[in-house]
């Protein structure tokens, strides 16, 4: 496996230890970031810290502080924050295991790829994965990472088994307030009607490869585009077209959801793959079109030549 793995240690069902090994299970390489650079020189900003009244200081005079009140800060060094840092146990716990469906998604942070660290591990790793999905169960228990505790859920994950990191009950914030103002009544059953049929319609398999990041295709044309140029501008795109499809859609009432809903069912139901066919061959459409002014643009300076 190409990758590093982030932990290494035991997973212990009782008795039965599993020497394991921890993947991050997602990437940040297909982002794109970005550096400030100062325009005029082209170079890299730098930031400095900066003290109101004293001006920059150096990084050994810096300590963190827990702000108590309007510049009020109870002081604490690197020493002793590190002091009360947890020991990275090389054992992660199954204390408890629940329904897999019973953890409400919100609680879900971030995931992990499991896998046994050996030949001689993998016997018992399958035992504890295979019974796991045939109970339909998910593991919990602590993990102590990087000197944090995580609470973890542990499930099956194709061949090998996913660690999930989960927020604490106090991460979560309550939705009542949130919710508050919705009223709490049932829709029109007609409208209902339609709705649903409109959502199954549209039901099919979950398929990730389906979907694409446009803001980040989008950057990645432009920065291509510009690097070809010398580094040019060639001009921002105009914003009319999603405006125009945004404000028709406040203040309608029940006539025009039900309009708009039974037009939504009559039509092709509006699938990625659909809509991804339908991308695909409105850019061929749209190089197609742009070839041809290209071609006619090159036939009308040839003539003008000539004559």
């Amino acid at each position: 496996m190409a990758s590093r793995p982030v932990w290494k240690g035991q997973v212990r069902l009782s008795l039965v230890s599993i020497p394991v090994e921890i993947y991050s299970a997602t990437t940040s390489g297909t982002s794109v970031s970005f550096r400030q650079i100062h325009r005029e020189s082209g170079k890299r900003v730098r930031n400095q810290k900066i003290v109101p009244g004293i001006g920059p200081v150096d990084g050994d005079e810096i300590v963190k502080g827990y702000e108590t009140g309007k510049d009020e800060y109870i002081l604490l060094s690197d020493e002793e924050i590190d002091d009360i840092k947890l020991e990275t146990k090389k054992t992660f716990e199954l204390v408890q295991f629940v329904d897999t469906h019973s953890i409400p998604p919100l609680y879900f942070d971030k995931p992990y790829y499991v896998v046994p660290q050996d030949d001689l591990a993998e016997d018992a790793f399958r035992v504890v994965r295979d019974a796991l999905r045939s109970s339909q169960k998910t593991g919990l228990g602590q993990l102590t990472l990087r000197g944090k505790e995580y609470l973890c859920a542990l499930r099956p994950c194709g061949n090998g088994l996913l660690l999930e990191t989960l927020h604490y009950e106090e991460e979560i914030r309550k939705s009542k307030t949130i919710f508050e103002d919705i009223a709490d009544e049932p829709p029109e059953e007609d409208l209902l009607e339609v709705a649903t049929a409109l959502i199954e319609k549209k039901s099919g398999p979950f398929d990730a490869s389906a979907y694409t990041n446009h803001y980040t295709e989008a950057l990645k044309q432009l920065i291509a585009a510009k690097r070809k140029s010398g580094g040019k501008s060639s001009g921002g795109q105009s914003d009319t077209e999603d405006d125009s499809q945004t404000k028709g859609g406040k203040n309608r009432g029940a006539s025009d959801l039900m309009a708009s809903l039974k037009k939504s069912l009559e039509g092709d139901g509006g699938s990625p793959s659909r809509e991804r066919k339908s991308q695909s061959s409105s850019k061929r459409s749209s190089s197609s079109r742009s070839s041809s002014k290209t071609r006619k643009s090159s036939s009308s300076k040839n003539a003008k030549k000539s004559a």
